[in-house]
């Protein structure tokens, strides 16, 4: 915070902008098997190609602290066994299975029936099974991946120390550094501009003027 211009000594108060508030929408992936293959090139005996085994995914997102009447669309789990009879079925396990998240066994969606805080967890770890209902036998091998929650704006900044109390010298030259200030923001600084705090002054003009950037 830096003096402006004549001297003078007025009681400053530093407020924190908001950013407009990022509610990015969840971003919805699907889980996909594989499955051997045998190519047959003429002239030449069968080439197998080695099975590839596991899931392949994006990772998920559920949106924090969903107020709505349904429970959130979180995705889908998806082998290419499953041929659409329902003979396929979906088992999910792990953090928040069967309270949290819950499956429809036999389409593979997966919703989330409760409201969760990303600032108290910020993902769930699961893991994803697909069986055969008349055999139980495992159609794919039990994978895991991660559900991430995904931020809102939900958190006002903080100043980490204050009230800050400063002197300043009469006569002082414009431009002289009074103090800098400092406010953090719980929100997750990777998602948008939910995190980035901007400083500015309520009072004390124009005899004081802060960094927006910096405080």
């Amino acid at each position: 915070m830096k003096i402006t211009s004549t001297s003078c000594i007025c009681p400053v108060l530093v407020c924190l902008c908001f950013v407009q508030r990022c509610y990015g929408t969840a971003h919805h992936s699907s889980i996909k098997g594989t499955r051997n293959q045998t190519k047959h090139i003429e002239g030449e005996t069968e080439v197998h190609h080695r099975p590839k085994r596991g899931w392949v995914w994006n990772q998920f997102f559920v949106l924090e602290e969903h107020m709505g009447p349904d429970p959130q669309y979180v995705g889908k789990l998806h082998s290419n066994s499953d041929k659409g009879d329902g003979s396929v079925k979906y088992i999910l396990t792990g953090e928040g299975a069967g309270t949290i998240f819950i499956i429809d066994d036999t389409t593979g969606d997966i919703h989330s029936t409760k409201s969760l805080d990303r600032e108290q967890k910020t993902h769930y770890v699961l893991h994803a099974q697909a069986i055969d209902r008349r055999t139980n036998k495992p159609l794919e091998p039990e994978s895991e991946f991660i559900i991430k929650v995904q931020d809102i704006n939900d958190n006002a900044p903080k100043f980490t120390d204050g009230p800050y109390i400063v002197t300043v010298p009469e006569m002082s030259d414009m431009g002289t550094s009074v103090l800098q200030v400092t406010a953090t923001d719980a929100d997750d600084p990777t998602y948008g501009n939910s995190a980035r705090v901007v400083y500015s002054i309520l009072q004390g003009q124009p005899y004081f003027s802060v960094d927006p950037k910096t405080g």
